[in-house]
C-alpha cells in the first residue's frame, strides 16, 4: 500500500508514468539464457507496455529480488533528460536499503528519488491522465 501510495504522490508532482515491478527470481527462457537483470527489466517495460504512453513519459523501476538488483528504465523522453548516470545512483541506494532488509523503504525512497528528477524536468501540467496502473506488480 505504501508504495502504491507513494507512486500516487509521485505522479501528481510530474507528467510521468511511474510502474514498479518485482520479481522474485528468474526462472524457464529468461534463467536458461543467461538474460540479465536489465535485459529482463527492458522485457518488462516493453511486456507491459510502459512505452505506450501518449508523452513517451513511462518509467520502470524493476527490483529481482533473488538478486536484490534494481533497475530503472525510462522511456526516451525522460531517459535523455536524466540520463543511466543518474539512473543507477538511485538504483545503488535502493539495492543498500535492501541489504539491511529495508524493502519498503528502499522502494518508496527510490520512488522519492525518480520523482525529484521528473518533477524538475516534466513539471506537473494540470492536465495529467493517469495511463498506468500504480500498484506494484508482482512477476
Amino acid at each position: 500500500m505504501a508504495i502504491e501510495q507513494a507512486i500516487k504522490a509521485s505522479e501528481a508532482a510530474h507528467v510521468g508514468e511511474v510502474r514498479f515491478v518485482v520479481e522474485g527470481a528468474l526462472d524457464g527462457i529468461p534463467l536458461f539464457s543467461g538474460q540479465s537483470a536489465r535485459e529482463r527489466a527492458i522485457d518488462v517495460f516493453s511486456n507491459l507496455r510502459i512505452w505506450d504512453t501518449e508523452h513517451n513519459n513511462g518509467v520502470l523501476i524493476y527490483l529481482l529480488l533473488a538478486d536484490r538488483d534494481v533497475e530503472i528504465v525510462a522511456d526516451r523522453w525522460i531517459h535523455t533528460k536524466v540520463g543511466q548516470e543518474e539512473w543507477e545512483r538511485i538504483c545503488h541506494k535502493m539495492e543498500a536499503a535492501f541489504k539491511q532488509e529495508n524493502f519498503e523503504g528502499g522502494v518508496v525512497s527510490g520512488i522519492h528519488a525518480v520523482t525529484r528528477h521528473l518533477t524538475k524536468h516534466f513539471p506537473a501540467t494540470g492536465i495529467d491522465r493517469n495511463e498506468l496502473p500504480d500498484k506494484p506488480v508482482v512477476l
